[in-house]
Order: C-alpha cells, then sequence, then structure tokens
C-alpha cells in the first residue's frame, strides 16, 4: 500500500472515530448500544455489498447507475410464487441462485451494450435502471411479495457469534472485493484499462471482454445484495434498491476510489459505506429530516470530488 492510499485510509478512519464521538455526544450511550451498532452494521451491509461492485466499475473508467434498480428485480423475481414453491421442493438455494442470476445477467446486458455497442456507460446503465424497474413492476403487478420459505429465512436472518448474516456476507464480499481488485490479473487490467484504455490495449489486454466481466460482476453483487434485502425485510419489492446507486458512488468515491477510473480502493470503499451508515444513523437518533440527511451527503460527496480534483492536479503537476 503507497503512503498516499495509506494516508486516505487513515483520515477516512478519523472521520469515522469523529462521528464516533458526534453520535455519542448528540445521542448518549444509546448510540454505542450493541443493538444499535448492529442496526448500523445491517445499514451499511447491503449498500456495502453493491458498493464493492460499483467500486470495480468505476476504477475501470465506467459508471453503474442501474444497481439499485436490478437490485430490486432481483428481489422480485426471487420472490415470485413460483420461485418460492420450487425452493420448498428443493432447497432455499433456488432462491439464491435467482437473484445472483438475475443479476449477473443485468450486469452482463449492460456490459455488452458499453464494450461492444459504443454507449456511454451513464447512458447505457441509466436505460438498465429504468428498464429493471420498469420490469420488476411489470412481475410483482406493483405488490409487494412476501417471502415465506422458511428455510432461506432461518438461513438468512440468524446470527453467527452474535454478529448477523447479512454482515458476515459484506465482510466475505469485501476480503474477496479487496483480494480481486489487488492481488490478481483480473484487478490489476481494471485498473490499467481505468487508467489509460489505449496503453491497455496496446499492451494486450481485452478491453471489450473485460469490460464485459466487470459489470457483469456489479450485477452480481447487486444480485448479492438483493439476497441480504430479502432476508433482512421479507418481501419482494419493485421499489427495493431505490436511489441505493447514488449511496453506493457517494461510498465509492468519499472512499477515495476515482470517478475518473485508474485508482480504485475497497478499503476506502467499506469505510465510506459506513461513514454514511453512520451518519445516517445519527440523524435518526437525533429525528433529523431526510432533507438535511441529503443536504450532508451532497455537501460530502462535493468535498470528496474537490479533494480528488486537488490531488489529481497536484500528481500532474509533479
Amino acid at each position: 500500500m503507497s503512503l498516499g492510499a495509506l494516508g486516505r485510509d487513515l483520515g477516512l478512519v478519523v472521520a469515522l472515530a469523529a462521528l464516533l464521538v458526534l453520535g455519542v455526544v448528540t445521542s448518549g450511550e444509546r448510540f454505542l448500544s450493541v443493538s444499535n451498532l448492529m442496526v448500523v452494521l445491517q445499514q451499511a451491509a447491503i449498500i456495502g455489498v453493491i458498493s464493492i461492485g460499483v467500486t470495480f466499475v468505476i476504477t475501470s473508467g465506467g459508471i453503474d447507475l442501474s444497481v439499485g434498480s436490478v437490485m430490486g428485480l432481483a428481489t422480485v423475481w426471487a420472490s415470485t410464487l413460483a420461485t418460492q414453491t420450487m425452493a420448498e421442493n428443493s432447497h432455499w438455494i433456488v432462491m439464491v441462485f435467482t437473484a445472483v442470476l438475475v443479476g449477473t445477467a443485468a450486469g452482463t446486458i449492460n456490459g455488452i451494450i458499453v464494450a461492444y455497442g459504443k454507449v456511454v456507460s451513464f447512458i447505457a446503465t441509466l436505460a438498465m435502471l429504468v428498464a429493471a424497474r420498469g420490469l420488476a413492476e411489470i412481475i410483482s403487478d406493483r405488490r409487494t411479495q412476501i417471502v415465506q420459505a422458511d428455510g432461506f429465512l432461518d438461513a438468512f436472518r440468524g446470527d453467527l457469534l452474535g454478529i448477523p448474516v447479512i454482515v458476515w456476507i459484506f465482510v466475505l464480499v469485501a476480503v474477496a472485493g479487496w483480494f480481486l481488485l489487488n492481488r490478481t490479473t483480473f484487478g490489476r487490467r481494471t485498473v490499467a484499462i481505468g487508467g489509460n484504455p489505449e496503453a491497455a490495449r496496446l499492451a494486450g489486454i481485452k478491453i471489450h471482454r473485460h469490460t464485459v466481466m466487470v459489470f457483469a460482476l456489479s450485477g452480481m453483487t447487486a444480485g448479492i445484495a438483493a439476497v441480504m434485502m430479502l432476508a433482512r425485510t421479507t418481501a419482494g419489492s419493485s421499489t427495493n434498491g431505490y436511489l441505493y446507486e447514488l449511496d453506493a458512488i457517494a461510498a465509492v468515491v468519499v472512499g477515495g476510489t476515482l470517478l475518473i477510473g485508474g485508482r480504485g480502493t475497497i478499503v476506502g470503499t467499506v469505510l465510506g459505506v459506513l461513514i454514511f451508515a453512520t451518519l445516517t444513523n445519527i440523524f435518526i437518533q437525533n429525528n433529523l429530516s431526510i432533507s438535511v440527511q441529503a443536504l450532508a451527503k451532497g455537501a460530502i460527496i462535493v468535498g470528496a470530488v474537490l479533494l480528488q480534483q486537488r490531488f489529481a492536479a497536484r500528481s500532474r503537476s509533479s
């Protein structure tokens, strides 16, 4: 890890610690209670898993605006009567497989449109955002679908060593994401494509195929997050994941991943997710409005982007 990366991560840790102190000052001991901390972690877990996938897309120089809608679609598809009936007749893993498959398929479509259709990722994923939400509404008839598969609920709604299962899933996905980005050829190629696509092509990297794989990975994490959402809410709905893409992008940017691509950090993304989850919890504890929360998040995002631009300009001048 470079000194710059270490400095950014330490800065995020300090910011998170400052928020914890603020939470104690404004909300008292109940803020640091085990039950409240578990709530914060569960809130962070679902967005966190989505953010891991988005980190790879942004690192490669793209953007994925569809992850929230894709997650909503996956929750609906995995909780249909047909899917739940198959799960009850065979195994609850059918619901997991369905959610992950739907997410991966949607991400793959995004990647094909971007890589081979030559459509800017912003436009391609914006189209998927609308289409996935619409398909979810058609499948569910705009009704909430209740999860009744006992095996699925028993597997994902419990605790392991006193920590909710969905938090453990977030930890596993984060560790896998860190290893994939920092210790594999796939990760190095992702960074190379984001930093200089033409140089990456001349180096023999198959950019089109890799782009499809990166977006498929983002879709897959959205599918995993759908499983977690079903476990936490016990309901599949076309409204699940509404605006989650913005929260994920915000966490990734605040974490230190460059919006222009070429640099990504999973550790920073995890810290960014925890910072926003803690901030949201502080607002809730103090009965502050959603509008105030949105204003604070917006200010943090703008500040993070301005810092990125400053560091980028400094590195170019040096």
